[in-house]
């Protein structure tokens, strides 16, 4: 969420800002947010110079009753009396407008930062970097999940009898693999000195406010019936969340975490093949990484954020690259923000299988997480990225490690979460 100060002192940029981001819609917003928040002030000034009034006239009862002159008291009893009618209709009225002028400012977006490209949307995000050679063996890669049957690794039909499209049951070796690539993960973010959390996988709606816009909460969420509670569709939710309604010193950041949990998404829509078997599905688990620290600092964290995932990726054979996305594939929060992709043998392209993003202050100005420091009082900034969502992955690992034979290359790097295996070979 923006200041509401700095939209009322910089209007023309907000509105630019709305602009790039192709949310013409929004524009009238600017100016029906600053004439409210006029009206709110104006109602607040009268309010407080009743309060004052009330409290001078009522230092003069006790002196008049002192004196013992109970008419002129009285006189003054009824001046308190009016004014507080008045009162309570002026607080009523600044409260409604309070809660008009938020809810608008929910919905304006962040300022992007001046290095992201402007595009439509997310067929204009722009190539930066490629990682590892993108090769296409000679032989013919079957689809992800007609090489997990080869392992009896997968039973899509079962898990549609238990719970409906959208899940799964992982066996044998392939459940095997997806949990070494968590641990895997776990351990290669704790080496590079982040503190390993496993958070709640619940949070309450303030926290969802708080985190994400409200198109994202609606796409995404799972709420839990006549609870207040929605299931999470990433950690960064609750790990952010975290935070809520704190004062951080300054000599404490950065916070670097990193945390394990079972995600749930709605996924609406249809999806095409390639985004069928475990591509786009309800329930997966993910190793994620969040920094909250000092302003100056966010966008150098952002660069590490994200070759974290580069590195995690190319130590497990997986060619990737990374895609800088346009103004237009921005959610509302987020200042810039940068895909990975896998290459994947069976499509020849790449696909995402994860994403970084730098959200400046804004998740940290709805839920209040505030540092002080030499300097004063300040927002602290939030970032948030991907380490590993292995359904995803598993994609990639399978597709760049299978040999002609359909058997699959375990990397050095995975061995030990494998019983040392440095291959598996299918049962069919």
């Amino acid at each position: 969420m923006l200041d509401l100060r700095f939209l009322r002192e910089n209007p023309d940029i907000v509105k630019q800002n709305m602009k790039n981001k192709f949310q013409d819609s929004k524009l009238e917003l600017v100016d029906e947010v600053i004439a409210l928040d006029i009206e709110r002030r104006t109602t607040q000034q009268e309010a407080d110079q009743l309060r004052a009034k009330r409290k001078k006239l009522s230092k003069q009862i006790g002196g008049l009753m002192a004196k013992g002159e109970k008419d002129e008291a009285e006189e003054v009893k009824r001046q308190v009396a009016a004014g507080s009618e008045r009162l309570v209709e002026l607080e009523e009225k600044e409260r409604v407008l309070a809660e008009q002028v938020n809810k608008i400012m929910m919905v304006i977006p962040n300022i992007i930062d001046k290095s992201v490209p402007i595009g439509k949307d997310d067929s204009e995000n722009v190539e930066v970097e490629r990682y590892g050679d993108p090769v296409v063996p000679d032989f013919e890669i079957p689809y992800h999940t007609d090489i997990m049957k080869r392992f009896n690794g997968i039973d899509l039909e079962s898990a549609r009898k238990v719970a409906g499209n959208g899940f799964y049951y992982l066996m044998g070796d392939m459940a095997r693999i997806h949990s070494a690539v968590i641990s895997y993960a776990r351990d290669f973010m704790i080496d590079r000195g982040f503190t390993y959390c496993i958070p709640p996988y619940m949070i309450r709606s303030d926290v969802v406010a708080g985190v994400m816009s409200f198109a994202e909460m609606e796409a995404m969420m799972y709420k839990i019936e006549g609870e207040d509670l929605f299931l999470i569709g990433t950690s960064e939710h609750s790990m952010i969340g975290k935070y809520i309604d704190t004062i951080l010193q300054e000599t404490s950041l950065p916070h670097a975490l990193t945390s394990y949990s079972p995600c749930f998404r709605k996924e609406k829509g249809a999806h095409g093949i390639e985004e069928r078997g475990v591509y786009r599905i309800h329930q997966f688990e993910k190793q994620e990484m969040i920094v909250v620290c000092k302003p100056e600092d966010s966008m150098a964290w952002f660069d590490k954020l994200w070759q974290n995932t580069v590195d995690l990726f190319c130590s497990m054979d997986i060619p990737v690259r990374t895609l800088e996305c346009c103004s237009g594939d921005l959610a509302d929060l987020k200042v810039k923000s940068i895909d990975v992709e896998a290459w994947s043998p069976r499509q020849k392209k790449y696909f995402e299988v994860g994403s970084c993003s730098n959200l400046g202050d804004a998740q940290a100005r709805r839920l209040k997480i505030r540092v002080v420091g030499e300097s004063g009082k300040f927002f602290a900034h939030t970032l948030n990225n991907t380490v590993v969502a292995p359904p995803r992955m598993l994609i990639a690992f399978l597709e760049n490690n299978l040999n002609e034979d359909g058997s699959v290359n375990i990397p050095v790097a995975l061995r030990p979460y494998m019983g040392h295996q440095s291959v598996i070979k299918p049962v069919n």
